[in-house]
């Protein structure tokens, strides 16, 4: 009970204030960490072959900041344990609120939208604060996809990962996924990035959100089948399957049949490659079925956590 009522209050948190303020929010003191440890321990020049050190050195990175998050998330909910019902699930509620970001997603797709209204640059501009590939000789079909395809991938990381951990594990299970998912943000790179090799200090990093991504990626993309009244599976699982990652080629498949358009990274992978070209039109609709699929997401949840509930009231011991 005390967990449902904490998801009512992130998301109802998460849709009238929005995100804390950076020096008050969790997964920016994750990112200080990991910027602060990462720029230590993964070297500035190219190496040819395996790194096994610097491997370690990463993993060992990993796990340090992964103890801490769990330990402080272990020791809070045990503290709130000890509330009366309301007040524990309101606290915790706050707490959960920085594990998700939906209201802040869907307003940077939205900014990206109304930047191409302007002009051209003004959208592959803001498109340069939502994602990470190159994004200046894009084109404006291009901006587009890459801002549906970015709406869809965080679908899964802002929201259904960390609701769906936080359903298994509580307060811990939310926080470590977030810790996982901004370490692989800020580390899981190949190659060099802003001056630093990633290849073998951030491949702990990656394959850790590849493993605690794994089911919420196909859930999001369920999600988003059943509230556009199905989509054909061998499709969605070719598709999902042409893009380097194992998990985020699953919501953005999806996304692309749902809507019945074409979304690419050009020279990497093309999804739904007969789809059309995305409009101002399609970047709508999108955001509504992500709305939809998001009160799925957490009708579902609350029936778990209330099943769960009576169950363990049921139980003899």
């Amino acid at each position: 009970m005390q967990a449902a009522l904490a998801l009512l209050v992130a998301f109802g948190l998460d849709r009238w204030l929005g995100e804390p303020r950076p020096r008050w929010h969790p997964v920016v003191w994750m990112g200080h960490y990991l910027g602060w440890i990462g720029s230590r321990i993964a070297p500035h020049q190219a190496s040819i072959g395996a790194n096994w050190r610097i491997f370690w050195a990463g993993a060992l990175a990993w796990y340090g900041g992964a103890a801490l998050v769990l330990l402080a998330a272990i020791l809070l909910q045990m503290v709130l344990s000890q509330f009366p019902l309301l007040l524990a699930g309101l606290a915790l509620g706050l707490l959960l609120k920085p594990m998700l970001a939906w209201a802040m997603l869907r307003s940077e797709v939205l900014a990206v939208e109304a930047a191409l209204g302007e002009s051209l640059d003004a959208g592959r501009r803001r498109l340069g604060w939502l994602v990470s590939r190159e994004v200046m000789h894009l084109n404006e079909s291009e901006v587009r996809e890459s801002a549906i395809e970015s709406l869809a991938e965080n679908l899964n990381d802002s929201v259904v990962a960390p609701v769906f951990w936080f359903v298994v594990a509580g307060l811990p299970g939310a926080a470590l996924y977030r810790f996982a998912n901004t370490a692989d943000a800020m580390w899981g790179y190949r190659g060099m990035r802003a001056g630093i090799e990633w290849e073998w200090a951030g491949k702990w990093a990656a394959r850790a959100d590849d493993a605690l991504s794994w089911i919420p990626a196909r859930l999001t993309a369920l999600l988003i089948g059943v509230v556009v009244g199905g989509l054909p599976l061998g499709r969605l699982r070719r598709d999902a399957a042409v893009t380097p990652s194992p998990n985020s080629g699953w919501p953005m498949a999806a996304m692309a049949l749902a809507l019945d358009v074409r979304l690419r990274k050009p020279g990497v992978y093309a999804l739904n490659a007969d789809g059309a070209a995305p409009t101002a039109a399609h970047t709508a609709r999108a955001i509504a079925l992500c709305h939809r699929a998001i009160g799925l997401l957490l009708a579902l949840a609350l029936l778990v956590l209330l099943a769960v509930s009576r169950e363990s009231r049921e139980l003899p011991w």
